[in-house]
Order: structure tokens, then C-alpha cells, then sequence
């Protein structure tokens, strides 16, 4: 049998070249930002095909919501007030990082409030919204979500997990001297919490330190049988930043000890987008269904006069939550603002994106830092139809050929480098469904890869169109 099956291998010959299914989550991208002086954002993709969003104003004193067909369509959305804070008493000041869901046929909105006579009396509080659409939802308070402690607590969120629901918030533990440690309990209905609950994060790292101990914002997302909950940590200036928990989706979720937390944070700022204290996160899924994008807050600028909270620049903003190999989210980084970035994974080889290593373009697997797979398809240099390829942790730096090897140089502002950067974008000269980068100023020449280098050539066989086809991720 051995024999014979050799016998056929070898009348057979050999097998084709490996050909890359399409992406399962193909590019989808958004220009930044959504929403200015909005932090804290929560947008919720519902059934009925809108976005809604909600977000803390800076002056702190009601709770909005725009709604849209798409995220973008957010930026341009009408916004409503459903409700404002009480003139005296509790929810009479600090009304806070509110949330939208929908749960057994009704609105949720949970929001923090301080008090008028004690403006620091932070506590969370939920509003029942009858009606289906949430703007003009007939809207009435649930009160106060009971805790173990009648002490500083915010930043409510609610997720379910193998059918059943739970509550994560931020509070202040009496008897410890830091800010705010992120706690977990199931929930009897939409503004309860039933049982005793557990204490997941405390602020002892470094860099969750920095100004105030502090964790708070929990958001969940799952994938692949885990359970990820992002926080934010430190004060919410430029230090602000993103740390991680997980567990596994079987696992028992009160018991910390199925827990595990990252030990360096995984979002923070960059200076080289400009962009500052990236935090408060929440996450919803693109229109069609197939990326997961994060959400979030942070600011265009380092520097700022005062308390971080009387500044009303907090912006929000959006991009595409990639995942590594292993299953792990990877954040990236805050991309600058304008269209958001995109990868490019070879046809032939699936796993591979193009990257820059050492300024020299080539493509790789498990690429790490993320950020040098993602390029900004932004109008060429040249104009005339084309495109150019920008880094996203470079800004300024293009793809470019010179004598026909693809290198991520900056821009010098020449006519030659703007043309050499240029390109057209054509279907994908192996799969339609794919892209092709013919050269400007060589045409017939495409983007390929040889040897895992990208080079500027003209693809005469099947393997070399397979090798200059690529899919936007």
C-alpha cells in the first residue's frame, strides 16, 4: 500500500503553492475622532442596526445619546439628553461614565453621581429606559446599585458569560489607602448584585500608580473561550493607560484565583501619534460584524494645566482590536489621529503580514510591536488616483522602492521620493478579493514579496501574482 500511494504521489507531482483563505475579519477602517469632549465613551451595537453612544460631558451635569448606522455616522449623529442631574441631593453632581445595554426587553443606562451636598459621595445608579428607541425612551431611576460598601464607587458594566450576568465596577476599599480596585458579583436583575463580591485588581504595579492608586473602567470581551477584562490605571493625565485581566470562560469567575492580570500595561501613550493617557475603554464589533473595535478615550496634547478633570479635551475615539496566535488581544497603539491604519497578510503565506524591520519592508509572522504591520492607505503623494502607504508608528514615513527593493523611509518632500511612494491600487492580481500595489512611476512593476523582502516587479507566472496579492486586514 506504502508503494503504491508513493507511486501516485509521484504521477500526481507536487502539490499547488499554499493559497491564504480570505480573512475571516477583513480591514474595516474610521476616521479619528469620533467625538470630540466626549470621554468615557460606550457605544453598543444593537439588533435593531444602530450604534448608540453615550459618554461623560466635561461639565459633568447630564447623560447624552447619539445613535447612528454606522460608528462613523456617530461623529455627525443629533445628540439627546435623556436625563439630567438631580438640583439637589444624590445624582446632584459628578454624573459620570455612563453605559447603554439592553437586557430582557428594556434599557440600562449605569452612570456614576456625586451629590450636591458632598460632591466627591460618588456612587453608581442605574436608569430603566421603556421603549424602542433609547432617545426617546420613557426613562426612570432604578436607584442606587448596593455594594458591600457604602463607599466611592463608579464605573459600572454588566456582561454575560455562559448565560449568566455580572456586574464589574470600580470602588474604594475603607480600610486600604489607594483609589478604586475593580470588583466582580453576579447580578440578581439589571440593578442588583447578589452574593458577596470579589475583589479582581488592586493598583500595587508601577504603572498603575502614578498620580492616584488606581484601577477602574473595567470592559469585557470575549474570545476563543476566554474572558478578557481591560481597566485603566493611574491618574487620568498622560499616565493613564490600559492594564488586563483574563480567565477562561469555564472557569468559576468569582474565584480569583482564575484570574490572571498582565504585568506591564497593554495601551498606552504614544508620542509619536500624539496622542495621551489612552483609557476608559469599552469595545463593539464593526458593521459588518467581523472586527472587534475598541473604544476609547484619551487627548492630543501631553501637558496639562491644573486637575486632569477640569480639562474637557478628552476625545473619543475608535480602532480595530487585533489577536495574536495564542488568542490575546493585541492593542497596538493609539494610532494618530485621522483614517485608522490597516495590516496586509500575504496570499500565499497566511500568517505573514508585511512589516517594517529595521526601515526594510518585508513580510513576517507574529509581528511584534503590532504597530509596525499597520500602514495608513492615505492619498498618494503624487495624487493622480494613487495611494501611499504610511507607517502607523511612524508617522511622516512612507513605503517606498528604490532600485526596486521596498524600504518605510520619511518623506524628504521630493518629487522622486513622493513618486517612488506612490501607487495604484489594483485588485488583487491572484484573488480579487484581494490588493495589489502597482509602482507610479514603473507601471507593470507590483509590490511582491521574494525571499519574504518586498520588491517592486513585474509578475510574469502565477507565483509571482500570488506572491504581489495581499489582504487588507
Amino acid at each position: 500500500m506504502a508503494v503504491l500511494v508513493a507511486l501516485a504521489a509521484c504521477l500526481v507531482g507536487p502539490a499547488p503553492a499554499a493559497q491564504a483563505a480570505v480573512p475571516d475579519s477583513p480591514a474595516v477602517t474610521y476616521t479619528n475622532p469620533i467625538a470630540e469632549k466626549r470621554a468615557d465613551p460606550h457605544i453598543f451595537k444593537h439588533t435593531d442596526g444602530y450604534y448608540y453612544f453615550t459618554a461623560t460631558v466635561p461639565e459633568y451635569d447630564r447623560i447624552v445619546l447619539r445613535r447612528a448606522t454606522t460608528i462613523q455616522g456617530l461623529s455627525t449623529a443629533p445628540e439627546t439628553t435623556i436625563w439630567t442631574k438631580h438640583a439637589s441631593g444624590v445624582m446632584g453632581a459628578h454624573i459620570w461614565a455612563p453605559e447603554i445595554h439592553f437586557i430582557d426587553g428594556k434599557w440600562y443606562v449605569y452612570f456614576a453621581a456625586g451629590a450636591t451636598n458632598d460632591i466627591w459621595a460618588i456612587r453608581m445608579y442605574v436608569l430603566e429606559g421603556t421603549g424602542a428607541n433609547p432617545l426617546t425612551a420613557t426613562w426612570a431611576e432604578k436607584g442606587q446599585i448596593k455594594t458591600q460598601w457604602e463607599s466611592f464607587s463608579l464605573d459600572a458594566t454588566t456582561f454575560v458569560v455562559n448565560g449568566v450576568r455580572y456586574l464589574s465596577w470600580a470602588q474604594r476599599d475603607p480600610s486600604v489607602n489607594n483609589n478604586t480596585d475593580i470588583y466582580l458579583a453576579k447580578m440578581a436583575n439589571p440593578w442588583t448584585i447578589t452574593g458577596t463580591p470579589v475583589m479582581l485588581s488592586r493598583p500595587t504595579l508601577s504603572w498603575e500608580t502614578v498620580g492616584y492608586k488606581v484601577n477602574e473602567g473595567p470592559a469585557v470581551i470575549q474570545h476563543g473561550g476566554k474572558v478578557f477584562m481591560t481597566y485603566s490605571a493611574s491618574a487620568t493625565d498622560s499616565n493613564y493607560c490600559l492594564g488586563l485581566l483574563s480567565a477562561s470562560a469555564s472557569a468559576d469567575l468569582l474565584n480569583t484565583a482564575n484570574w490572571s492580570k498582565s504585568s506591564t500595561p497593554v495601551f498606552t501613550s504614544n508620542a509619536s501619534t500624539s496622542q495621551y493617557g489612552p483609557g476608559h475603554n469599552s469595545f463593539t464589533v464593526s458593521e459588518d460584524g467581523k472586527s472587534d473595535i475598541l473604544v476609547y478615550h484619551d487627548r492630543s496634547y501631553k501637558d496639562i494645566t491644573g486637575d486632569p478633570l477640569n480639562d474637557p479635551n478628552r476625545r473619543t475615539r475608535v480602532q480595530k482590536l487585533y489577536w495574536k496566535a495564542d488568542g490575546t488581544p493585541d492593542f497596538g497603539i493609539p494610532v494618530a489621529d485621522g483614517v485608522t491604519p490597516q495590516r496586509f497578510s500575504s496570499y500565499n503565506f497566511a500568517d505573514r503580514f508585511i512589516r517594517h524591520w529595521e526601515y526594510r519592508a518585508r513580510i513576517e509572522a507574529n509581528v511584534s510591536p503590532l504597530a509596525d504591520s499597520q500602514f495608513r492607505v492615505v492619498t498618494g503623494l503624487t495624487g493622480s488616483g494613487t495611494v501611499s502607504l504610511e507607517s502607523a508608528n511612524f508617522p511622516g514615513y512612507y513605503l517606498r522602492h528604490k532600485n526596486f527593493a521596498v524600504w518605510l523611509e520619511k518623506n524628504d518632500g521630493t518629487a522622486q521620493f513622493a513618486s517612488d511612494a506612490s501607487f495604484h491600487k489594483r485588485a488583487g492580481l491572484a484573488d480579487s478579493a484581494g490588493v495589489s500595489y502597482e509602482s507610479y512611476n514603473f507601471p507593470g512593476r507590483y509590490v511582491r514579496h521574494y525571499d519574504y523582502l518586498l520588491q517592486v516587479q513585474a509578475p510574469s507566472t502565477a507565483t509571482d501574482r500570488a506572491d504581489a496579492t495581499f489582504y487588507a486586514q
